[in-house]
């Protein structure tokens, strides 16, 4: 007894395999997208074009475009030579800040991530939901607290002051623990186990490998929430050569808003706020595959 097998019907069209189906377009979602790219971009564009002007150029030409005198070296040199060079202080106070607070910070979102993840242990959701609470509060609530527990430790007018904080990351957390889960198989933890690896080795040696793309994406956000922190650094310092480059700048932008304030003061504000960015930019398309490849975890589930 033989079975038939029927063929699947084929295009009237000579009987060639159709082609893959098109991917459908949206003019609406286009011109969408397009008008959200605009709204980002615009205020970049607007930066780099006053960069580029003097004070009177600022207030005489026409904002969206280049002035015919081109200003930007200049402006640069200023920026660098105002008050001493104060400016180049704030940017390395900044990258200080930044880049110890966005380090500690992502090894303790992995270290707590694998453990929530990977451990069992009494107390373990409450704990989860400590972490999950403290996401919905904002930082800002937390400034005044901190700066009273600092001022009684000896810690306030101190780089520590900053960096303390922001070590702390509970959305960090619980993104590694959601990374962790999938990105971290149990079986190739316990073959390690029988191998005689102990847990500090298994998480240096195999887990950091594998949360590599989570741990930049922590990285990256605690980075740029450092570097763009204004308010705990506010009410942390009062010496300016500790000051980050966003305290800093809002003084000059105060000294040229006070009765009787140069306005010289303006183009160093906006060329400063230029130079400031720059650092973000080239963390970003450095990292961007660890980042784009981080903020897909968890998304689908095996």
């Amino acid at each position: 007894m033989t079975a038939t097998v029927t063929a699947p019907p084929t295009p009237a069209t000579g009987g060639s395999v159709s082609a893959a189906p098109r991917r459908r377009r949206s003019p609406l979602l286009t011109i969408g997208m397009l008008a959200f790219l605009i709204y980002f971009l615009l205020p970049l564009f607007w930066l780099l074009v006053a960069a580029t002007k003097t004070t009177a150029d600022l207030f005489s030409s026409f904002g969206l475009w280049f002035a015919d005198d081109l200003a930007l070296a200049g402006n640069i040199r200023d920026v660098f030579a105002a008050e001493d060079g104060v400016y180049g202080r704030w940017l390395l106070n900044t990258a200080l800040y930044a880049v110890v607070s966005a380090g500690g910070a992502a090894l303790l979102c992995a270290l707590g991530g694998y453990g929530f993840a990977k451990f069992g242990f009494r107390g373990k959701k409450a704990l989860f939901g400590l972490v999950l609470g403290a996401i919905m509060v904002p930082s800002t609530a937390l400034a005044i607290p901190t700066y009273l527990i600092f001022a009684q430790v000896g810690l306030v007018n101190t780089p520590w002051a900053i960096i303390l904080p922001s070590l702390v990351n509970p959305f960090g957390l619980y993104l590694m623990r959601v990374y962790a889960e999938d990105a971290v198989p149990d079986s190739l933890l316990e073959a390690a186990r029988i191998d005689g690896a102990g847990e500090l080795r298994i998480f240096w040696k195999v887990v950091m490998r594998l949360l590599a793309p989570g741990f930049v994406t922590v990285l990256l956000f605690t980075l740029v929430a450092t570097w763009n922190n204004y308010f705990l650094p506010l009410i942390m310092l009062n010496d300016p050569s500790l000051y980050p480059v966003t305290v800093g700048l809002a003084n000059w932008a105060a000294q040229a808003t006070v009765a009787g304030g140069s306005g010289d003061v303006i183009p160093l504000v906006v060329t400063g706020s230029l130079l400031s960015i720059i650092p973000l930019i080239a963390a970003f398309l450095l990292l961007q595959r660890y980042w784009q490849s981080g903020l897909a975890a968890g998304g689908v589930k095996q």
